[in-house]
């Protein structure tokens, strides 16, 4: 399903455990990090594709996660054309995404990247929630950033974690959105 803008609605996932450390996955094999997405279904609201999602890249289960936040509005990036599949030229453009961020409640062991029959990731990681974006592939970083900038607020921050420019002394009080 493609919106006559030549966007294909889609969900994201932030993740992240207890420390805000954000899960990574690798693309089967392939050599890029990412956060999980996937398209939303004709009649799918976002939330549905959210958890959808979550249980076929991830192997989580809407008991194993809490909903912090998502954004306000789509986020949309343009694919290179070199990515996008032969039948889809001309009249598709990209991504359009309605970003979520999950708090895991459940355990590491509750994570299964064999839970579909097609997985999507061949490992995993937590990472820093404001890991570099040089380990974005190139095409998605700003909307990862805007992602990850809209959703802050909505993390507890720890002691001593700052954001990316953030003076020092801004660290001192435990703060949430």
């Amino acid at each position: 399903m493609i919106d006559r803008d030549g966007y294909r609605p889609n969900v994201g996932i932030i993740l992240c455990n207890w420390k805000n450390e954000v899960f990574w996955g690798k693309r089967v094999r392939e050599h890029s990090w990412q956060f999980p997405q996937g398209g939303i279904k004709p009649g799918e609201s976002p939330e549905a594709a959210m958890y959808r999602e979550l249980k076929e890249e991830v192997g989580l289960l809407r008991e194993h996660v809490r909903v912090l936040g998502r954004t306000r509005d789509w986020l949309r990036y343009d694919v290179p054309d070199q990515w996008i599949r032969r039948e889809w030229r001309g009249n598709y453009r990209g991504q359009k995404q309605i970003w979520f961020l999950l708090r895991l409640i459940g355990r590491d062991f509750n994570v299964s990247l064999r839970a579909s029959s097609k997985p999507e990731f061949d490992a995993w990681r937590w990472n820093d929630y404001w890991v570099p974006m040089a380990s974005v592939i190139e095409f998605k970083r700003e909307v990862y950033q805007r992602a990850l900038e809209e959703l802050a607020p909505y993390l507890i921050r720890r002691r001593g974690q700052r954001r990316p420019g953030e003076p020092r002394e801004a660290v001192n009080v435990i703060e949430r959105g």
